[in-house]
């Protein structure tokens, strides 16, 4: 048997055949976000976590994140394969979620207060801003009259 051997590529060149995988692609702007990874590691609603990583994280099967999903307490994020993607934010309303599931409530109901929480925080952080806001322009002195 008379076998065909291919010389190995030359190093630093691609085994992979067919279009180079960059062709097409805008190169990231020198004011994006996302130029500057570091704003991703401190963004907590970049969608940062897989599925499988997120439920092993708060300890949940990947079922109960997808029941989640379904009430649409979360919609997570998706990969460019059309995986959920969780960000902190997300898996922190999870962890509550599981919380309230675990306490007996029902999943609608745990839903419902979670929002409402989410909710009342932030007017709570609205209303405080509006507060220093409002001190802020009564300190500062009025035209001088006379």
């Amino acid at each position: 048997m008379n076998k065909e051997v291919k010389p190995a590529p030359a190093p630093g060149a691609s085994r992979r055949r067919g279009p180079c995988p960059l062709k097409g692609v805008t190169p990231i702007q020198k004011d994006s976000p996302d130029r500057d990874p570091a704003g991703k590691f401190d963004d907590e609603d970049y969608p940062a976590y897989s599925m499988g990583h997120a439920a092993e994280i708060l300890g949940v099967t990947q079922a109960f994140l997808r029941s989640l999903d379904a009430a649409k307490l979360l919609t997570p994020g998706r990969s460019e394969g059309g995986h959920r993607r969780y960000s902190r934010y997300q898996l922190r309303l999870a962890a509550r979620a599981r919380e309230l599931i675990d306490q007996g409530t029902a999943l609608d109901s745990a839903c419902r207060i979670i929002i409402l929480e989410d909710q009342l925080s932030d007017a709570r952080r609205i209303n405080a801003e509006l507060q220093h806001t409002h001190r802020s322009k009564s300190d500062q002195p009025g035209p001088a009259s006379g």
